[in-house]
């Protein structure tokens, strides 16, 4: 079952915690993209075979898709903040391991470490939008849900300047420099949510979801070494296939999954997440193509001869475009909706990849392709969580991005499995060194402007908002929110627990039951015995109270459109109300 509580805590969280939480994604996101610059240098600086070295990059993208959902659902049973802060630090510890040692075993259990990070975007989702009113929440979860394309822009230029003028250690030791200060901030500024999921931990869905995950990205990341066809690469996809059916039919069965298949299986969650798969894909195609093709020497007849950290510059804007569309999606959303502002986005990310495709000449035509994919993914990633949070209940949020978190990164190792197979496949061989040519960078193109099509698909049949005959309200001020949130308490439950003397009974949990049996809110009673439930659709349910002192009492409720107040007396057993 799970606890919820029906008003946010507005006020209660400073100006300062949007920031920092995006600061803290920003961090978290740079590890994926920190050893771009010396991908090529890594088997002579680790002294190893070049397929080896590839585990450094492959053990970090295993163990962050492991840790997302896992961390999720953590956050949710034992606190968001709590478990931010420890994936903070598992993450500075990781990066410490790394600076300290060549040795490949040492440096892969490192990069594992830093993964596991990434857990603390979908986290910082669940934060806010657990103490944010409503009228900031839309910009503040596309900031946090951007700051993955951010930090992995913004990692490249950096790391370039770093790795050019430095050892190549100092980069981690600049990531741990980083996670310190992520996690100070949050100890200063972020406070712990009220939110929690009541039940334990699935450690055998935990288990079941991590196997199946590492065998079904294993072959992905590591096929075009393998060879696709070989029975290494498709054992372990049958094998992959075998074991997540076995956890969705477990999962199923268990009263506190780690992920609620049922509400994964809704049509706003099961299309926003396979939309997810292709924004990924759409995002990690630029950054495999465009620094390639600008660090190319220039006799090569059309590479554009630029050095590691110009290349790095002129790819920045991909990320610090997506920063600076989140509160343009927040108007958009806003006044659309988040599924239009999904769609404009993957349509700006198309134009973006179709320009691209003539315009791969210069180097300023790089700056163009970036701020026009910039702007498109920053759309398209920002409306993501919001279609989430739109979707499962308060509680559920942390596993439910971290799900879609999941998503997103499943469409980036695909990405970066096809596309590396592709470039490989179309290379010249100058001298014993394989080459991209320009072939396979337009092929790559055309490759994320079809996973561009599929999600544009995906996203037309999300629903759409629902018809209404009221004045819609937005969320464009404090007065706005606060009527918004009034209109949401009058379309549930509401009224007062009462004691045997008829006194109102003060921090009453009160707790919301549908036909299922499952749990879909739950809130404490006020000073004045009053409580109020926001009810996720209409039907039949049961309000259920308890406190201190006083027996429990169930009473059924059904909701119908009028919402007269149900009044709980905990000296009475239970009755039947009609709401």
């Amino acid at each position: 079952m799970t606890q919820t509580t029906t008003d946010r805590p507005a006020g209660r969280a400073s100006g300062a915690v949007v920031p920092v939480l995006a600061f803290a994604g920003i961090v978290v996101a740079v590890m994926q993209t920190l050893l771009v610059p010396v991908i090529k240098d890594l088997p002579q600086l680790l002294d190893t075979a070049p397929s080896n070295a590839t585990w450094v990059l492959t053990s970090t993208l295993l163990s962050g898709a492991v840790a997302t959902p896992i961390m999720g659902r953590l956050g949710d049973l034992y606190g968001k903040r709590r478990m931010l802060i420890l994936s903070l630090a598992v993450m500075v510890v990781g990066a410490l391991v790394s600076a300290l040692t060549s040795d490949l075993l040492l440096m892969i259990t490192g990069r594992t470490l830093q993964g596991f990070a990434m857990g603390a975007i979908p986290l910082g989702i669940g934060l806010m939008r657990d103490m944010l009113p409503r009228e900031k929440l839309g910009s503040a979860m596309a900031l946090m849900s951007s700051s993955i394309g951010v930090g992995g822009g913004l990692a490249l230029p950096a790391a370039a300047l770093v790795a050019q003028h430095s050892d190549w250690h100092t980069l981690y030791y600049g990531a741990a420099g980083l996670g310190l200060l992520a996690i100070a901030l949050t100890l200063l500024v972020v406070p712990e949510s009220p939110m929690r999921a009541e039940g334990t931990f699935d450690l055998p869905g935990a288990i079941g979801l991590s196997a199946g995950l590492v065998l079904f990205l294993l072959p992905i990341t590591k096929g075009s070494d393998w060879g696709w066809a070989s029975g290494t690469t498709l054992g372990l996809f049958a094998a992959s296939a075998v074991v997540l059916v076995l956890w969705g039919v477990m999962e199923l069965r268990v009263k506190a999954p780690l992920v609620d298949l049922r509400t994964t299986a809704r049509p706003a969650v099961l299309f926003t997440n396979l939309a997810s798969i292709m924004v990924g894909v759409s995002f990690y195609v630029v950054s495999l193509v465009l620094p390639q093709l600008l660090q190319l020497p220039k006799s090569t007849g059309y590479g554009l001869g630029q050095s590691m950290v110009v290349a790095g510059l002129l790819v920045a804007p991909l990320g610090l475009t997506m920063m600076f569309t989140a509160p343009v999606y927040a108007r958009l959303s806003a006044k659309y909706g988040p599924k239009v502002t999904l769609i404009l986005g993957l349509l700006i990310i198309a134009i973006g990849y179709g320009a691209g495709l003539g315009l791969m000449s210069a180097a300023w035509q790089s700056l163009v392709i970036s701020v026009l994919l910039g702007a498109g993914i920053g759309l398209a990633y920002s409306s993501l969580p919001a279609l989430i949070v739109g979707a499962v209940p308060a509680s559920e949020t942390g596993a439910a991005n971290g799900l879609n978190t999941l998503m997103r990164s499943i469409g980036t190792s695909v990405s970066s499995a096809v596309i590396g197979m592709v470039l490989a496949n179309t290379a010249n061989n100058v001298g014993g060194v394989e080459i991209p040519t320009m072939h396979g960078f337009r092929v790559s193109f055309l490759i994320a402007t079809g996973a561009v099509a599929v999600g544009l698909l995906l996203a037309l049949f999300l629903p759409g908002r629902r018809p209404s005959n009221k004045p819609q309200l937005r969320a464009s001020s404090e007065e706005d929110a606060a009527l918004e949130r009034a209109e949401q308490v009058l379309r549930g439950f509401r009224g007062r627990v009462l004691g045997a003397d008829g006194s109102p009974v003060a921090r009453a949990k009160v707790t919301l039951i549908d036909r299922r049996g499952r749990q879909a809110g739950a809130t404490l009673s006020a000073e004045d015995g009053s409580y109020a439930l926001t009810v996720p659709d209409r039907g039949s349910y049961v309000v259920a109270a308890r406190a201190t002192g006083h027996g429990p009492l169930a009473s059924s409720a059904t909701h119908a459109g009028d919402e007269r107040p149900v009044d709980l007396d905990l000296s009475l057993p239970g009755e039947t109300v009609s709401a």
